[in-house]
């Protein structure tokens, strides 16, 4: 069975942060997220929950990360997080959207700001 295209949306904003969103909710997806890619291209992106923290070591570039609540809300976010990094552990967080670089910059997407999940277009 195929999965379905989902999006990941800053409803607060009405922008589109990832128009192709893959879900990382086992171990197995997790533990795996970015690792071993060379590129993490525009309109991308990883959800990983449950997900209080990340780390980008062994990765080949930096990422955008927003800290979500169980309700969507962003918690926290950290800008272009450079290779071999760790994040802030946000305990409170769900799970962490991962981004490719400049996303929230470019988005405009702020702490406070709700995202929300839905099949792509």
């Amino acid at each position: 069975m195929a999965e379905r295209a989902i999006s990941a949306v800053n409803i607060t904003r009405g922008r589109v942060l990832a128009g192709r969103l893959e879900w990382a909710g086992t171990s197995e997806t997790r533990r795996r997220g970015l690792l071993g890619r060379d590129s993490f291209a525009q309109g991308a992106g990883l959800y990983l929950v449950p997900c209080p923290w990340v780390h980008t070591f062994g990765m080949r570039f930096p990422i955008d990360l927003a800290f979500l609540a169980p309700d969507g809300r962003v918690l926290r976010i950290r800008e272009n997080l450079p290779p071999n990094r760790l994040s802030h552990l946000v305990i409170k967080a769900e799970g962490v959207l991962e981004l490719p670089g400049n996303t929230l910059f470019s988005t405009g997407t702020k702490v406070g700001d709700v995202i929300q999940f839905a099949d792509a277009e």
